[in-house]
């Protein structure tokens, strides 16, 4: 009877330890590609250069894929960008932003909003920000509003601060002073 008592919860054991695990099943349609290896809410990003901090970004989604040697930014992007002196020089919001992890640029997509130290006002679609060259650039149609100036055309390049900027096929009418 002893014997007995101490082998059939022995039995038990051994039986329910050879049981077949189950091995979760991997979607055959879902691609590695299409899913972030790293993903990230409410985001506060640095880039510096040199270690002098040439702008900072927060975005409310952010994600790296795979293979890639971007990061996607979304759910609200705001970036904040500084001149070689530590000063910042203008603020850039835009629904989305990619960043290129190799030489920092940026691309701002979907309702770009660029606002500089003196109040002046971008507005475009896309924008392109060059680090290297602390550049805001871009082919599409651009609406630039200063405390001189209002103007609108298709292509736009400009430092960061939107102190000195060139607008291609321009459109628009200066303010009087």
């Amino acid at each position: 009877m002893r014997v007995a008592f101490f082998i059939v919860p022995l039995l038990v054991i051994l039986f329910a330890a050879c049981e077949e695990k189950i091995k979760p099943s991997v979607l055959p349609t879902v691609d590695s590609k299409t899913i972030p290896k790293q993903e990230s809410w409410n985001s506060h990003i640095v880039i510096s250069d040199s270690g002098l901090v040439r702008a900072v970004i927060d975005a409310g989604y952010l994600r790296v894929f795979e293979g890639s040697q971007q990061t996607h930014m979304s759910e609200g992007v705001v970036v904040h960008f500084f001149d070689i002196g530590g000063k910042q020089t203008s603020v850039m919001t835009s629904k989305e932003a990619i960043v290129d992890e190799n030489t920092d640029n940026l691309e701002a997509i979907g309702n770009v909003l660029v606002v500089s130290d003196d109040s002046s006002k971008l507005r475009t679609e896309h924008l392109y920000w060059d680090n290297r060259r602390q550049l805001v650039h871009t082919p599409e149609f651009v609406q630039i509003t200063s405390p001189k100036e209002k103007l609108q055309g298709h292509g736009f390049e400009s430092n960061q601060n939107l102190r000195n900027y060139k607008v291609f096929h321009v459109t628009g009418q200066a303010v009087p002073q």
